[in-house]
């Protein structure tokens, strides 16, 4: 077995099988969605014909949907997917927010949480986005020790609200409350199937009501659910182990175990270097291409995917691609391998690397301590730094990525 060659394959990161962004996402099972603008790289490149108007389109037509499900951080899911997956990880989400708050110092009492959240959806229902009647009682309990913009789809019935617009409603009836607060609100109200992502803004997210945009979405009981998560997780992140389920998917290790169990039927084991890994017995092994050259995106799923990422990066050269506080950087792949970073050129709309002063910290690039993304390529060019002044991708290689990579921000 060649897990690099397997990986890539199922990821669709060479030889893709789909045109749809949707389709990525729902064969992916949840793509990490933490960059609000590489994120469309990340879904698209792995299309056959990557497009940021074709992910725009289905995102605003909730087709994919981004919110906090799995270790409670950003995820894009296929539209159909959400309720269950949120069913099945609501239990440790909910605990895990509650950890964040309380180190905070922020409660937030049950009777404020269903105060502020009939709040929002009386601000969206009010605009266009109905939810069929008053905002829903939370699942979570009591927690913790600028204008509408109206959809692309609105002629199928729902709104969008800005963080900014929330502020201000929850501010006109009288609540004073600081932008961390009102984001521990914002997310309880996911948890709770209030709300979930609005339409794709150029630069922050915007929220719109489930009842509205996602409405008639189905439930699953809870054995089928962790079922499907793992056919889902080892179709397309295969070859991976147990424990690289147990990490992406948060959930505890017998539920994991459950779900392996369940659809081991359709899995084949392998073993490589001491461990045990599993894909589907239907993956591809074959059409790997020597040479190949990816720009990937930070925060992928080739990578933060995993526990076991020495298949693919060389654990002296872990601090190149993420820290110990779970940030992750763009990287470049030849044939699988990382070899060194890269940022987007100065100007960029299509995406956006975090500057030196963003959450994502600083990546150390060749010579220098500082962030790659501090000095952007120029000329319309993504800037690339390679760990090895010996290692060469490839000119021909390399401009046929970075080709496909300005193609996808202008393709309808």
């Amino acid at each position: 077995m060649n897990p690099v060659s397997a990986r890539l394959l199922a990821q669709q990161l060479i030889c893709p099988q789909f045109t749809s962004p949707h389709d990525v996402v729902e064969w992916m099972g949840a793509v990490q969605g933490q960059e609000y603008r590489l994120m469309r790289w990340a879904v698209a490149m792995r299309t056959r014909k990557p497009s940021a108007a074709a992910f725009e389109r289905e995102y605003n037509e909730g087709r994919i949907v981004r919110g906090h499900l799995f270790r409670t951080t950003w995820q894009l899911v296929a539209g159909e997917d959400w309720c269950w997956m949120l069913e099945l990880c609501r239990t440790n989400a909910l605990r895990g927010l509650a950890g964040w708050m309380k180190s905070n110092g922020v409660v937030i009492p049950r009777a404020e949480q269903d105060r502020v959240q009939q709040i929002f959806s009386d601000w969206l229902e009010s605009r266009g986005g109905s939810s069929g009647g008053s905002a829903p009682a939370s699942a979570a309990g009591a927690v913790g020790g600028g204008g509408a913009v109206v959809s692309a789809a609105g002629a199928a019935g729902w709104a969008t609200a800005r963080k900014a617009d929330f502020a201000a409603a929850v501010a006109e009836r009288g609540l004073a409350m600081d932008d961390q607060r009102l984001s521990y609100h914002i997310r309880l109200a996911e948890y709770s199937g209030l709300l979930c992502s609005g339409d794709l803004l150029p630069l922050k997210p915007s929220y719109a009501l489930v009842s509205a945009k996602l409405p008639g979405r189905r439930s699953l009981p809870r054995e089928e659910a962790l079922a499907l998560l793992a056919l889902k997780y080892f179709r397309s992140h295969g070859p991976a182990t147990l424990e690289d389920f147990v990490w992406w998917s948060g959930l505890g290790v017998g539920d994991c175990r459950i779900g392996l169990e369940a659809i081991r039927e359709d899995l084949v084991s392998d073993r490589w270097k001491g461990l045990t890994f599993w894909r589907h017995r239907d993956s591809r092994t074959r059409g790997m291409r020597s040479g190949t050259v990816t720009l990937l995106p930070s925060y992928d799923e080739y990578l933060i995917g995993y526990k076991s990422r020495h298949v693919a990066l060389d654990p002296d050269l872990s601090h190149r691609a993420h820290n110990n506080t779970g940030n992750f950087w763009p990287v470049v792949l030849l044939d699988g391998q990382v070899i060194g970073n890269w940022s987007l050129p100065a100007g960029n709309t299509g995406g956006s690397s975090p500057s030196p002063s963003s959450s994502s910290g600083s990546c150390p690039g060749s010579g220098s301590s500082s962030s790659p993304f501090s000095n952007p390529g120029r000329g319309g060019q993504p800037r690339i730094d390679l760990f090895d002044s010996g290692i060469t991708c490839g000119d021909e290689a390399l401009s046929r990525e970075i080709a496909r990579y300005k193609k996808f921000l202008t393709a309808r």
